[in-house]
């Protein structure tokens, strides 16, 4: 089975334009006060600062690899669908907490329709309705990656074994968009 980099990589690869750069979304969802359930927006906050809708460019040519919209979607995602629909990405990529019921700080990139079932839960839309709305909307080809959380509790800090995770998240996305 593919690693959830190697499928990211590969979703980007495949969705390259030759009229010009791939578009691609990243939208961190979660709760900033409610403990790992913060992880996608922990995400979303650490790539901002280096896409603004600007394209990038790639190691191993001059043209543009991708043009990139990040959104720190917090726990109402729906919220920004307008701003989605407005950019017209190729690729969405959603970064959420996920319960799976594996160790805490594990990353997978989760069936769409199953999302309604192994999400966090602190949203007030399922993530499987969102998926295929933008799906529909879009046309875009949507990647959800879920972060197993240790705790979700009001108050309580990113753990250390979520927040490498996030680390190794951002380090991975940069990588998929360099390439």
């Amino acid at each position: 089975m593919p690693s959830w980099q190697s499928c990211l990589a590969r979703t980007l690869r495949s969705r390259r334009r030759p009229d010009g750069p791939v578009r691609v979304a990243v939208v961190g969802i979660g709760h900033e006060m409610r403990g790992d359930d913060a992880a996608g927006v922990v995400v979303a906050r650490a790539l901002k600062p280096r896409y603004r809708g600007r394209p990038t460019r790639g190691p191993r040519t001059r043209g543009a690899r991708a043009t990139v919209l990040v959104i720190d979607a917090g726990p109402a995602p729906e919220n920004h669908t307008g701003s989605l629909r407005r950019f017209g990405p190729d690729v969405v990529v959603l970064v959420d907490a996920a319960e799976m019921g594996v160790r805490p700080g594990t990353v997978r990139r989760l069936r769409q329709e199953a999302a309604s079932g192994v999400t966090a839960s602190t949203h007030t839309l399922p993530l499987s309705v969102l998926c295929a709305y933008l799906v529909h909307e879009t046309h875009c080809v949507l990647t959800l990656l879920g972060i197993q959380p240790g705790s979700n509790a009001i108050g309580d800090p990113l753990s250390p074994s979520v927040a490498r995770a996030v680390e190794r998240v951002v380090r991975s996305v940069e990588h998929a968009l360099s390439q």
